[in-house]
């Protein structure tokens, strides 16, 4: 027997180094067979692509064909990630994800590079104004149903978005936002958002149910059970993306907001139902929704 290095079928990827400078990007691709719709396939882009991608390649090869029974259409995935072969990579999220003001921690290990944060601004120009035009090169999509999915420090990256440029996408889905960072500076974003016209946004929060002020059963029997229940009651992940999707929900604010509890998952275990619900709200069947 003969073992093979398996890839997911259907699926490509390429490094897209920024106009600006600095170290490429991963891009992890998945088109549909067939010609598109006639206004183009929907898109769903994702922060931290090499850990979301699989995640949303499996839900959608799975659901697409059966989209009666899976209210679920094919679309693209263009997922952003780093030229590595490991789910993620702390030091180049940490900048990508981590909203201004720029600021500097101190390294994850003795000797490392010092952590930097602050760098959205430099990720959303990308995605405006190279990975968008890369894809329309490669594959038509619609510009009117383009959707952004970012967990954890991914999703405080897509609450960023939507706050600084509301135009580039329809549907904003932030997992388990880490809303309580630096002081929770993301809510100045927020009262100072940019609003345009046109139907309201949907914006989809949500968290694992072991994210707020309870852990998981198993992690009661861990040495460090009362340091992560102190780091709850500080993060407060549930009830600040709760509040938050309130806050945000109703015409006039321009904003179709919505917040889901996802029963027993934890921080890390939550991105895969995670996923698969951004699959359903990016690639919601049009036929099945006006039946």
């Amino acid at each position: 027997m003969t073992e093979k290095a398996y890839a997911l079928p259907g699926t490509v990827y390429f490094d897209l180094a920024p106009i600006a400078g600095g170290e490429p990007y991963r891009i992890f691709l998945f088109m549909p067979k067939g010609e598109p719709p006639a206004a183009g396939w929907p898109l769903l882009v994702m922060t931290d692509g090499n850990a979301t991608f699989p995640f949303a390649f499996a839900s959608t090869v799975t659901q697409a064909p059966y989209p009666t029974g899976t209210n679920v259409d094919w679309g693209v995935i263009a997922a952003i990630g780093y030229p590595s072969d490991e789910p993620y990579n702390a030091l180049r999220r940490a900048w990508d994800l981590g909203p201004p003001p720029i600021k500097s921690y101190p390294p994850y290990f003795e000797g490392g590079p010092p952590v930097r944060i602050g760098g959205t601004g430099e990720l959303l120009d990308f995605i405006e104004n190279q990975l968008i035009p890369r894809l329309d090169e490669m594959v038509r999509t619609n510009a009117t149903r383009r959707s952004l999915f970012g967990h954890s420090f991914g999703g405080l990256f897509t609450l960023y978005a939507l706050f600084k440029r509301p135009e580039l996408f329809s549907n904003w889905i932030a997992a388990s936002p880490t809303i309580y960072w630096e002081d929770r500076e993301i809510l100045n974003n927020e009262a100072s958002r940019k609003r345009i016209a046109g139907p309201p946004a949907f914006l989809h929060l949500s968290a694992g149910e072991y994210e707020g002020d309870k852990l998981a059963p198993f992690q009661y029997r861990n040495e460090d059970a009362a340091s992560r229940l102190d780091k709850r009651k500080t993060e407060q992940t549930v009830a600040l993306a709760r509040e938050m999707a309130t806050r945000l929900n109703g015409p006039e604010t321009g904003i179709r907001a919505q917040f889901e509890l996802f029963a027993g998952q934890t921080h890390m275990s939550v991105l895969g139902p995670a996923v698969n619900r951004a699959v359903g709200i990016a690639f919601e069947s049009v036929g099945a929704r006006e039946a």
